[in-house]
């Protein structure tokens, strides 16, 4: 079983069982695990970020009317099947923070885009793995509280990685 395996069966494992996951009591009863991608190396980066020399705070609105304070780190640029995107990576007070929408929302990702956190690496490179991008918890419940993807970060390629959308019956 592969790191990616492994990690998704807890992840199923955790919203089968644990009352602090994002699903009702009812929803855990008939759930069987999310539905995934299947694992693409190819969208999965070593890449280097370029940062904003002005490093602004900005407000991001959430699911349900608040807003919540991001600071715009820098933008990348990568492949998707040889067309190009870019993307802007978000700092929050817990690391770095990616939320996405691509071509495939509404169809087959959720809606409202996914999430990632990139990690950056010793040498400052960032590891960008799309195969780890999830939905926000609002995607299961409403009572969830998540920020809304910036029209910056909405991307007109696929991205065939990661999460799908959450089919709750």
């Amino acid at each position: 079983m592969s790191n990616l395996d492994t990690f998704r069966k807890a992840k199923d494992e955790f919203f089968a069982n644990d009352a602090n996951g994002p699903l009702t009591p009812e929803q855990r009863e008939r759930f069987k695990g999310l539905i995934y991608f299947p694992e693409n190396p190819a969208l999965r980066f070593e890449i280097k970020i370029e940062p904003f020399a002005e490093q602004e705070q900005v407000q991001v609105p959430t699911s349900t009317g608040d807003v919540r304070t991001y600071t715009r780190y820098g933008r990348f640029s990568f492949q998707v099947d040889g067309q190009q995107a870019e993307l802007t990576l978000f700092g929050s007070p817990h690391g770095f923070f990616l939320m996405f929408v691509d071509a495939l929302a509404g169809v087959e990702t959720y809606g409202a885009g996914r999430y990632l956190e990139p990690e950056q690496e010793p040498d400052g490179l960032f590891l960008i793995d799309f195969n780890l991008s999830y939905n926000p918890y609002c995607a299961y419940n409403e009572m969830w509280n998540c920020p809304i993807t910036p029209a910056e970060n909405r991307l007109t390629v696929p991205i065939r990685a990661g999460e799908k959308i959450f089919d709750g019956d």
